[in-house]
């Protein structure tokens, strides 16, 4: 049987560990921060606004946004110190980009940003949902420390008043017109008060949410900045995977194909060198057996680059393409497809790919013995998802290959999600817009 004192450390770490005072300290901080930033940021609008007719009216208000940014950017340093909330830069043009050169372009950048109209309006609202953690925080923690505290608070109240003589220090704790000054009836309070300090840190992190919420919405980027951000970054990793790819290729060909190809022009030469000094036969054979061992290689690595960029067998589509990438998997693959419309090539060669990263993966590092790979197409996605019974372990960024997967993934919008708990299984499942290919025009009539 566990110890009460085992059974009350996990309540007690809830209640007075550094996250639940950290959160107190946030819940203290938030509101006269809030109630400042609104105060001066309504003063600013006002004055602002009152005299928008002459330029000092201009730059009250771009004092004004400004000043409201650099509050939220307060508030993201406090929310991620005390909270662990982590709110990206709301992005935006900076100050000054946007509305020209010098000090007349700083104003008009400012004036312009949406960023800092979306944080006036959060200093402005701000006060509205701070009041909240306030709130939690003087009922479950400093009522609930009253309460608890009461006895204690009694005697010393009562060897005041003893001492002093002065009965302005006497103070009654009363509940329901029922005077709490009694040995049995400090039960009450003291109950009371452990129980408000029991549920202070779920009663603050649920006061906390609309806050939360408000800063995470309006001092962070907006969708517009966010889908930028996106396309942004899956253009440059789409930039770079085709330099990767480029170089790859230029490197077999001039390791592999070119080599191979320069051995096979100096072999007919020597063949015909041979030939017109009528050397024997079997001397001429052998040289052209080398030369045609060349050709050969040199076909299959053609074959094999050609392969890498686009496999053949998906211009009969990815069932089939599928079939054949599990018939050649070293490991039993059960393969379900429900496909209907096919898809654009970008997207089936992009899942055509995955799923031979995702079944190499779990023949060389997984240690599975059965794999299945299913393919659906519902609300214009195509999902495919790969099943392995090995190990587990994999994780997004840990050097898996799945990192590459989906950075390629993301340039065609699609989502790739990793569930491998350590002892299997491996469940990985890439999602893609599954959108219809252009038909071919009709043919003209002449």
């Amino acid at each position: 049987m566990p110890s009460l004192r085992s059974r009350l450390r996990p309540r007690v770490t809830a209640t007075f560990g550094r996250p639940a005072l950290a959160a107190v300290l946030y819940g203290v901080l938030a509101l006269p921060l809030a109630l400042v930033g609104f105060f001066l940021t309504l003063v600013g609008l006002v004055f602002g606004g009152a005299l928008s007719v002459t330029t000092l009216g201009l730059w009250l208000l771009a004092v004004t946004v400004r000043g409201a940014l650099a509050l939220g950017a307060v508030q993201r340093g406090l929310a991620r110190r005390l909270l662990g909330l982590e709110i990206e830069q709301p992005g935006g043009p900076s100050a000054g980009e946007g509305g020209g050169s010098g000090v007349l372009g700083w104003r008009r950048g400012v004036l312009l940003d949406r960023a800092g109209w979306r944080a006036v309006g959060c200093a402005l609202l701000t006060p509205f949902t701070a009041v909240f953690a306030y709130a939690a925080v003087v009922i479950g923690y400093v009522y609930g420390a009253l309460f608890t505290l009461h006895p204690l608070l009694k005697r010393w109240n009562y060897t005041t008043v003893h001492t002093t003589g002065d009965p302005a220090h006497h103070v009654s704790l009363e509940f329901f017109g029922y005077q709490l000054d009694s040995w049995p009836s400090w039960l009450i309070p003291f109950t009371a008060g452990l129980l408000l300090l029991a549920v202070a840190p779920l009663l603050l992190r649920y006061a906390l949410g609309p806050h939360r919420a408000l800063l995470t919405v309006l001092l962070g980027p907006d969708a517009v900045t966010r889908r930028i951000r996106t396309l942004e970054e899956t253009r440059a990793r789409a930039v770079d995977d085709a330099a990767l790819t480029l170089r790859r290729i230029e490197r077999d060909l001039h390791d592999g194909t070119q080599a191979r190809l320069v051995a096979l022009a100096m072999h007919l030469t020597a063949i015909r060198e041979l030939v017109t000094a009528g050397a024997e036969p079997d001397r001429v054979l052998a040289v052209v057996d080398t030369a045609r061992g060349n050709a050969t290689q040199a076909i299959t690595d053609l074959r094999h680059l050609v392969k890498g960029i686009h496999p053949p067998v998906l211009d009969e589509g990815l069932h089939a393409a599928l079939t054949t990438l599990a018939a050649d998997s070293a490991l039993p693959v059960t393969l379900t497809t429900d496909i209907g419309t096919r898809p654009t090539p970008a997207v089936e060669t992009i899942a055509y790919f995955c799923a031979a990263e995702l079944l190499a993966n779990a023949t060389k590092h997984a240690r599975a013995t059965a794999a299945a790979v299913e393919v659906t197409a519902r609300d214009g996605r195509l999902r495919l998802r790969v099943t392995d019974d090995g190990q587990g372990g994999a994780t997004i960024g840990a050097g898996s290959g799945l990192t590459g997967l989906l950075a390629r993934v993301r340039t065609v919008d699609g989502t790739l999600t990793c569930d491998s708990p350590h002892g299997g299984p491996t469940v990985v499942t890439v999602e893609l817009p599954h959108t219809c290919p252009p038909r071919d025009p009709p043919p003209e009539r002449t």
